[in-house]
């Protein structure tokens, strides 16, 4: 059985309790065993953890795949410069390839080669324009963020919430339709540790709330009405409306975007699932495919140095306000609240 055909079964036994999740249920235990105890050694200090100057929200998510975690940072760090604090953004770069030599730690930049720094940190870094750092373990890259930018006045971490060396002051768990899936912990199920767990705000990115208790906000996805390629120009996705098009994703849930962009009104001839932070460098486009490519922004950022004409999609995030005030509310108990007008002149 190849991966991809393996990965494919356990996501659909991790619907169920059928035959599969229950064959892998005492895995699941000793899954169990190792992450509450590890959680367990840095609550009490007996792991070494570190505790940032400013406030760090950690965005993630306690089930295995996308959930859209990296639009829900976006939009946060674009909430708070809009009432004009200084934001940085820590992430691990996941899939990135280092060089032989050199630091692991690494700031993300506009001609940073994505191969090294990740596609999602390249994606943050040039639609917010941000600091971003990237490292395995968070805290050098929040160090070394700090460092950079000593001004950064609240730190938000794309990912991370098992990530126990880095203390953090909020906790926002992001859930799609798939919800906690089975209930159990991987490999019987898809959590990455049990749940429910107190976190500080839930969001639901789903076309549906995942579950009603415990009580979360709501987060509206929809696609932007225009496309971009690699120079710039933009194109309206209604103008595509009735002619073949390609769309290719390699993400999390590639056939949630393929829905979405079917729902816009366009005609997909081909639908390319390609695995989750997929690099392209072997992707060959073929030629019997002339119509319009389709992609995510996620994959653009590394599909465009091969396909300059690919149309990249950007997703639109619509929050409930009552999240950010939820959020808002939570920072002002540490001290951080939006900059008045005359605070900025005077800066």
């Amino acid at each position: 059985m190849s991966n991809s055909s393996l990965e494919s079964a356990l996501v659909r036994a991790w619907n169920g309790r059928g035959l599969l999740a229950c064959a892998l249920w005492p895995w699941s235990l000793l899954y169990r065993l190792l992450s509450s105890t590890r959680r367990v050694l840095y609550q009490r200090g007996w792991r070494q953890s570190y505790r940032a100057p400013v406030p760090v929200i950690v965005v993630g998510n306690v089930v295995a795949g996308g959930s859209g975690k990296t639009p829900v940072v976006m939009g946060i760090v674009q909430h708070l410069r809009a009432q004009g604090i200084t934001v940085g953004v820590v992430s691990r770069g996941h899939g990135r390839q280092l060089p032989k030599e050199g630091t692991d730690c690494r700031e993300v930049t506009a001609t940073s080669p994505v191969a090294e720094v990740g596609d999602e940190p390249a994606l943050i870094q040039r639609s917010c324009q941000v600091p971003v750092f990237v490292a395995r373990r968070r805290p050098e890259a929040v160090r070394a963020l700090l460092a950079a930018y000593p001004l950064t006045q609240v730190i938000v971490c794309d990912d991370g919430l098992q990530h126990y060396p880095l203390q953090r002051d909020v906790e926002i768990c992001v859930f799609d339709n798939r919800g906690a899936g089975n209930g159990w912990l991987l490999p019987a199920g898809p959590l990455r540790e049990a749940w429910p767990r107190k976190v500080d705000l839930i969001l639901h990115t789903g076309s549906q709330p995942a579950f009603t208790q415990p009580a979360g906000f709501r987060v509206q996805r929809a696609l932007a009405p225009c496309a971009q390629r690699a120079d710039g120009s933009t194109v309206a996705l209604a103008t595509l409306r009735g002619q073949p098009v390609t769309a290719l994703a390699g993400i999390g849930q590639p056939q949630a975007f393929f829905r979405m962009l079917e729902a816009a009104g366009l005609q997909l001839s081909a639908r390319i699932a390609l695995p989750d932070h997929y690099d392209f460098q072997s992707w060959q486009r073929s030629p019997t495919m002339p119509e319009p490519l389709i992609c995510t922004e996620k994959d653009a950022v590394k599909l465009w140095q091969y396909e300059p004409t690919a149309l990249a999609v950007a997703l639109q995030l619509q929050f409930d306000t009552s999240f950010f005030a939820a959020l808002d509310a939570r920072l002002a108990q540490l001290g951080l609240g939006p900059v008045s007008s005359s605070t900025l002149s005077a800066a």
